[in-house]
């Protein structure tokens, strides 16, 4: 069990985790030499919590692992599983999400290279949100943005400029979100995997690769949907058959199902949450252990 102060601050998200010592998060400090901070050199991953439980934890943190043997920084060997049920039972965090951040370390003064063996740093947080919200219900817009990041999206580290600067865009262009191409062909939404429906009704996402990150949302997606009859078909698709699409929709952790209602102001479909985006949002709900009953928009 980590070093940990009391219970006594409420606040919520007020206990984080930092190299071995659970502390208020305002106590939390890391160098100015730690290479995450320096170069990005850090991996990150982030697992929803309903009801109090974790949702595919095990999941997370193999893609944590896959993440951190790309690039050069050793799973650290502490207790992930143990850290997460302590840091959701000190926020009393009922439905959120718990962040994991590794990073290279402090491997002393800037220097590229670093120590052959790196000695990575560890941070956990927890933030309190509502999973199942306006966005579920109501649907998101969003506009295409050239996607110029590295060439190892399937990683998950931190290097988040280029998404970072399309919310920018999407938020300046009145949207919520962006949908990132290249050379033509979608590969992703900014911080999302994204399904499009065609006209016979079956679901259509990228196939996995480099190009983008292996969204564990996605992959239970395409396990629980199988299971009940739909078609899957995984592949790159191009702004236009997006454009002429029935219905879309993103998946993540952080906004789960989320219906796509237009792109660059052009409606995809009828322009509102349509019926197999719905099924899908019903069947993952249900896996997350969701009150159906409260969504009386499902």
């Amino acid at each position: 069990m980590p070093t940990s102060l009391s219970k006594q601050n409420s606040t919520p998200g007020a206990w984080v985790f930092l190299d071995g010592e659970i502390l208020a998060r305002e106590a939390a400090k890391i160098s100015v030499n730690d290479r995450g901070f320096l170069f990005a050199h850090a991996a990150y991953e982030v697992t929803a919590v309903v009801n109090g439980n974790l949702i595919d934890f095990e999941h997370h943190m193999a893609r944590l692992e896959h993440t951190l043997a790309g690039i050069e920084v050793d799973m650290p060997s502490i207790d992930f599983a143990e850290i997460h049920a302590e840091l959701i039972d000190r926020n009393q965090l009922q439905e959120g999400l718990v962040y994991v951040h590794v990073t290279a370390g402090d491997q002393g003064p800037r220097d590229y290279y670093g120590p052959e063996q790196l000695t990575p740093s560890v941070y956990i947080s927890v933030t309190h949100k509502q999973l199942i919200g306006s966005v579920a219900r109501e649907g998101l817009t969003a506009i295409f943005y050239e996607d110029t990041r590295w060439q190892r999206r399937d990683l998950k580290t931190t290097q988040l400029l280029t998404q970072t600067l399309a919310y920018r865009a999407a938020r300046r262009a009145g949207a919520d979100t962006a949908i990132l191409y290249e050379a033509g062909l979608v590969t992703e939404a900014a911080s999302a995997n994204l399904w499009i429906v065609n006209a016979d009704g079956t679901l259509i996402t990228r196939d996995l690769s480099s190009a983008l990150l292996p969204g564990i949302t996605r992959g239970r997606l395409i396990s629980l949907l199988e299971s009940d009859g739909h078609r899957i078909e995984e592949r790159a698709v191009s702004r236009e058959q997006v454009l002429h699409a029935q219905e879309a929709f993103t998946s993540s952790t952080g906004v789960v199902i989320a219906p796509v209602l237009s792109i660059d102001g052009v409606a995809i479909g009828s322009g509102r949450p349509g019926s197999v985006t719905r099924k899908v949002q019903a069947a993952y709900y249900q896996y997350i252990g969701a009150d159906l009953d409260q969504l009386d928009w499902l």
